[in-house]
């Protein structure tokens, strides 16, 4: 079988009514410094055919669930998120994923949804901000879903979130920019130097970003090895830890990015992901021309990028026979008459959207 859309997009966020409500109703209008977008499973399906996405596993981006309305309300819109990511699934199958969005901080909340999304809903794994409420991941208080989440062997998607120092900062500087990728490396070394990977190794993470600066920064962080207490939570070297971590490759497709994973991880701890619809249809289009054009890696690790890499964390979405050729629906056209087109369908909003970032 030859399938004209292979890749496996896992950084993909969906944005269910229910959270638009509840977010618009406790007086939310940006997400980390951008508006929250128009979006719908339609919307999803017209960029992946455009860019040779066969299938999205969908997550829920910051702020999560947690609105300020205590545990309740962060329970009540989970399930609203969780299982309109059910529906969608079936709704569109072999297109869209899901990854649980869980009523974070709240840890016995947060197991009791984990447990229903993963044996009940069965979902692909789970979502966790890199810090929520100003706890990062890593922190004690999360040993009890850790455990939960262990004894599943789940996968767990860490996505950044606008940590509560960001916010006192004086500079004019959305937070996507630069602070979300602050809460990822915060986030991933706290789980290397907290001991949580060494205590909880069935848990396999997938990065946001490419992981934020961890790897530009993974032989400082090595030098944690000189310290005993740091020694007895991650015996096995803070480098092999962070080598466990996948990173996807969602706004930082460049050879900048790529070469500092090349060197750092093994390929196939290296996955495809794109950021829409907080990152708009043209720069989807941007970052899969950016992606094909590095020179960095072979045929067969541009497939395990695309595709290949993701299908052995989630082999469900693997056709029998299957041969891949993650190419556009728009095979005739070039790379920049594709965004050309995707523009001009719908240039107003489009320019709007460029504009309010």
């Amino acid at each position: 079988m030859t399938i004209r859309s292979g890749r496996i997009d896992v950084h993909h966020h969906n944005i269910p009514p229910a959270f638009v409500k509840t977010f618009a109703d406790m007086g939310f209008t940006k997400v980390a410094g951008t508006p929250l977008p128009k979006w719908t499973p339609e919307k999803s399906i017209e960029v992946m055919d455009a860019n040779g996405i066969q299938t999205a596993i969908t997550s829920l981006s910051a702020p999560g669930v947690h609105l300020g309305g205590g545990v309740q309300q962060a329970m009540k819109l989970a399930r609203q998120c969780n299982e309109f990511s059910a529906e969608m699934a079936a709704k569109y199958p072999e297109r869209f994923g899901s990854f649980a969005v869980l009523p974070m901080p709240f840890t016995e909340a947060a197991c009791s949804e984990a447990v229903y999304a993963l044996d009940t809903l069965k979902t692909d794994g789970i979502v966790l901000l890199g810090s929520t409420d100003g706890k990062f991941l890593g922190d004690p208080s999360f040993d009890e879903l850790m455990a939960e989440l262990n004894r599943r062997e789940a996968i767990v998607f860490e996505h950044p979130n606008i940590h509560a120092t960001s916010d006192t900062l004086a500079l004019n500087i959305p937070g996507f920019f630069v602070e979300f990728l602050c809460d990822t490396t915060r986030a991933s070394l706290n789980l290397i130097l907290s001991g949580t990977m060494e205590k909880y190794p069935k848990i396999k993470w997938i990065l946001s970003h490419s992981g934020g600066f961890l790897p530009y920064i993974a032989w400082r962080t090595s030098l944690a090895n000189g310290f005993p207490e740091f020694v007895e939570k991650a015996p096995g070297g803070i480098l092999s830890y962070i080598q466990k971590f996948y990173y996807d490759t969602a706004l930082s497709p460049s050879r900048f990015s790529q070469v500092v994973l090349k060197e750092l991880v093994d390929p196939s701890h290296i996955l495809f992901g794109s950021d829409f619809p907080f990152a708009p249809a043209p720069v989807i289009g941007l970052e899969c021309k950016q992606l094909s054009e590095v020179a960095l890696w072979t045929p067969e690790q541009q497939y395990g990028i695309n595709r290949g890499h993701a299908l052995k964390l989630f082999p469900k979405y693997k056709y029998e026979n299957e041969t891949v050729s993650p190419q556009s629906k728009f095979d005739n056209m070039s790379a920049g008459q594709r965004i050309k087109k995707l523009i001009a369908k719908n240039s107003a909003k489009v320019l709007n959207k460029i504009a309010s970032r």
